[in-house]
């Protein structure tokens, strides 16, 4: 709390090595860095196996160059922005929501006394959540399975060279869910497996960075992956790129850019290459990477959201020479227009 109090009265701060994470606290806001988000993917299905896509997100955003107390309830201090996405695989229809509201009045938070984050009438949290748009209602439960991962090296994931030039990223990467939705006056009862990404942060893109893509891979032998490539503007990579393995067991294992390669195969929609192939020597693995639906493309409707690709993604290969396969998700920026600048 009275590193919250202080952050009121310093600039923002930056991500550095040796942060102490707190559970639960660390699953909720960080008012003292300027940015801040969680997101929520999965892969779902019902008993006669249609499958569906789901991602849920929540952005908070500092509005000053500093941090400061709100004069008054509607003073807006920070924006919160969610996204909300449902990929309909058998019926190749994406559909997609957004909403922007400020934090006062209660409109927008997330609050460990609330156990929540929300926005609107839309809420997440560790043990599920629950949105409704003019499409579509999904409510999911949740039973994490393993415990929460730390990304990087010493409590950051470093993004730049330099100090500060880095995020604290924490992953749950196998999340059991169950639930229904309602669709089109049809409810559907699904379960599946969810995987949910957090990270705080005031440092943003070096403007030699173009974008990124960032995959989250739960494999059928209980061991998930979580890769990202930061793209240049000369279009190599950057060395900063990164991932982690988590064993069966919840052990995590930081991957550095060297450990991994991750290339296009040359499927492509629009702009955004769908398909890849994956290997990461150290395991025994390789991995091909496609998609079960094209159009899983969101953004470009306000000032708010920049275009990206978000989607549920498929991958099959083989691990020290035996057949593996798993779902995930997918995400692209950078593309079809500049990267979020949040």
């Amino acid at each position: 709390m009275l590193t919250h109090l202080l952050a009121f009265f310093l600039a923002f701060a930056l991500a550095k090595p040796g942060y102490e994470y707190q559970f639960p606290r660390d699953h909720y806001a960080h008012p003292e860095f300027r940015t801040e988000w969680w997101y929520w993917t999965g892969n779902l299905h019902d008993a006669r196996g249609r499958r569906f896509g789901f991602e849920l997100t929540f952005f908070r955003q500092a509005v000053s160059d500093q941090p400061r107390a709100p004069r008054n309830a509607w003073d807006p201090t920070e924006l919160y922005l969610a996204h909300l996405a449902l990929s309909d695989i058998a019926s190749g229809k994406f559909h997609h929501a957004e909403r922007v509201n400020r934090a006062g009045a209660g409109l927008a938070g997330a609050d460990l006394t609330r156990a929540a984050i929300w926005n609107g009438n839309w809420r997440a949290g560790l043990n599920g959540l629950e949105a409704l748009t003019e499409d579509f209602h999904l409510r999911l439960q949740f039973s994490t399975s393993k415990p929460p991962v730390i990304h990087g090296v010493n409590g950051v994931s470093q993004k730049a060279a330099g100090e500060g030039r880095a995020s604290h990223y924490v992953s749950f990467s196998r999340i059991d869910a169950r639930g229904s939705l309602t669709l089109n006056g049809q409810t559907f009862e699904l379960t599946g497996t969810a995987w949910m990404d957090h990270e705080f942060f005031t440092h943003q893109l070096e403007p030699s960075q173009a974008g990124w893509d960032w995959m989250s891979i739960q494999l059928a032998d209980r061991t998930e992956l979580m890769l990202f490539h930061l793209r240049r503007q000369d279009k190599s990579i950057d060395p900063h790129s990164a991932g982690t393995f988590v064993d069966a067991s919840g052990r995590a294992r930081h991957l550095a850019a060297r450990d991994f390669t991750l290339k296009p195969t040359g499927r492509r929609y629009n702009k955004y290459p769908i398909a890849w192939r994956i290997e990461v020597p150290s395991l025994g693995l390789q991995l091909n990477a496609d998609t079960p639906m094209e159009n899983q493309e969101l953004g470009g409707s306000s000032a708010f959201t920049p275009r990206y690709w978000e989607g549920a993604m498929d991958f099959t290969g083989s691990r020290g020479g035996a057949p593996v396969r798993g779902q995930g998700y997918l995400e692209m920026t950078g593309y079809a227009g500049p990267p979020p600048k949040l």
